[in-house]
């Protein structure tokens, strides 16, 4: 199983929620698994947007009983650490994709980037090591050159 990790805010705008969305279809339709932290915002739509194109979605949730988990998640991995499964989230993806987001997006892009992560960021945070990208499009073409998927 092929996994990609999408972190973001909970909070997302709607432009966020958008490009979240469109990046969940296409994630599904190249047949890749997406972890995300199971709640709302950014979240929720790509999750929402896997569902849609029949992908699988797993939440690694903040508590013991994922009663946070957004409609769209199929597998709760309830992990009763709140922020502290930050690590476990960008762990659990083969890659991550980071789309705005706070303080939590960026303890995440954090541990990505020491666990040697490529981490592709939409309108997130300017950290050094993270490819910053401009368009959904360009997300998808970084995503299928690093999966191997034929352009």
């Amino acid at each position: 199983m092929r996994t990609i990790a999408v972190i973001g805010s909970s909070q997302a705008n709607a432009e966020e929620y958008a490009v979240a969305y469109q990046l969940g279809k296409e994630l599904a339709r190249l047949g890749l698994t997406v972890v995300c932290g199971g709640r709302t915002g950014v979240m929720e739509a790509v999750c929402k947007g896997a569902k849609e194109e029949g992908g699988l979605t797993v939440g690694i949730m903040p508590s013991y009983d994922g009663h946070e988990a957004n409609p769209y998640v199929d597998l709760k991995i309830n992990t009763g650490m709140n922020w502290n499964r930050n690590p476990i989230v960008v762990a659990s993806g083969e890659m991550v994709v980071a789309i705005g987001g706070s303080y939590g997006t960026l303890s995440e892009i954090a541990y990505a980037l020491i666990l040697g992560k490529l981490v592709l960021g939409y309108k997130t945070h300017p950290v050094e090591g993270v490819e910053h990208l401009d368009s959904l499009d360009e997300i998808i073409k970084r995503v299928k050159n690093f999966y191997g998927v034929k352009a």
